[in-house]
C-alpha cells in the first residue's frame, strides 16, 4: 500500500538531479511542483540560483511545467516573470492536473518526470498516473500551510511503515 508513495529518486535540492541522467533515459519533459520544491513557500519569486537552473534545463532541450495545488495569484506572480507555463489549484494527486500538464508540454508519460518535496501529492500522483517522480527535500519546512503540515505527518508515518520493510533508508540519528 505504502509503495505508492516511495519516488523513484530522492535527492536534496533540484540542483542534485543530474539532467544528463534524465536526458539519456529519454525524458523530455519536467513537471515541477513550486512551494517547498523550486522556492521555500513563502518566497514570491524565483531565486538567481534557480534562474540559472532553469535556463541550463531548456538549454538542455526540456519542456517544463509547473503543477501546483496553489492559487492563482501565487503561482501565476512566480511563474509568467520567468517564462513557465503552470497548471495552479491543481489538486494533486488528482490526475487531471497530470494531465493537462503533459498536454502542455505535448509529451507522454514515459518520457515526463515529475519533481516534488510532497509524497502524498507529487509522487503519489505522478506514480497514479505512470509518470518517473523525484522527491526534494522540502525547502523551508515552517512556511508549510496547514494541510501540508497534516500531509507531513501522514508521510512520516508511512515513512515509518516503509523502514520497518526495509523499502526506505533508516533515519540517520544526530
Amino acid at each position: 500500500m505504502f509503495e505508492w508513495l516511495l519516488p523513484h529518486m530522492l535527492v536534496n535540492t533540484i540542483y542534485d538531479i543530474d539532467l544528463d541522467v534524465l536526458k539519456k533515459n529519454g525524458v523530455k519533459g519536467i513537471i515541477t511542483d513550486l512551494d517547498n520544491t523550486l522556492v521555500g513557500a513563502r518566497d514570491p519569486i524565483a531565486t538567481p540560483e534557480l534562474v540559472a537552473w532553469l535556463d541550463r534545463v531548456r538549454a538542455a532541450g526540456f519542456k517544463v511545467v509547473i503543477v501546483s495545488n496553489n492559487n492563482q495569484t501565487r503561482v501565476s506572480k512566480f511563474a509568467q516573470p520567468i517564462g513557465i507555463p503552470f497548471i495552479h489549484a491543481a489538486r494533486k494527486p488528482a490526475n487531471r492536473a497530470f494531465h493537462k500538464a503533459l498536454a502542455v508540454l505535448g509529451l507522454s508519460a514515459e518520457h515526463t518526470v515529475v519533481i516534488g518535496d510532497q509524497m502524498l501529492t507529487d509522487v503519489l500522483g505522478g506514480k497514479r498516473m505512470g509518470l518517473y517522480t523525484i522527491l526534494v527535500t522540502p525547502i523551508a519546512p515552517k512556511d508549510e500551510g496547514f494541510m501540508t503540515r497534516i500531509n507531513r505527518r501522514i508521510e512520516k508515518y508511512a515513512l515509518s511503515k516503509l523502514r520497518k520493510k526495509g523499502l526506505w533508508p533508516k533515519e540517520d540519528k544526530k
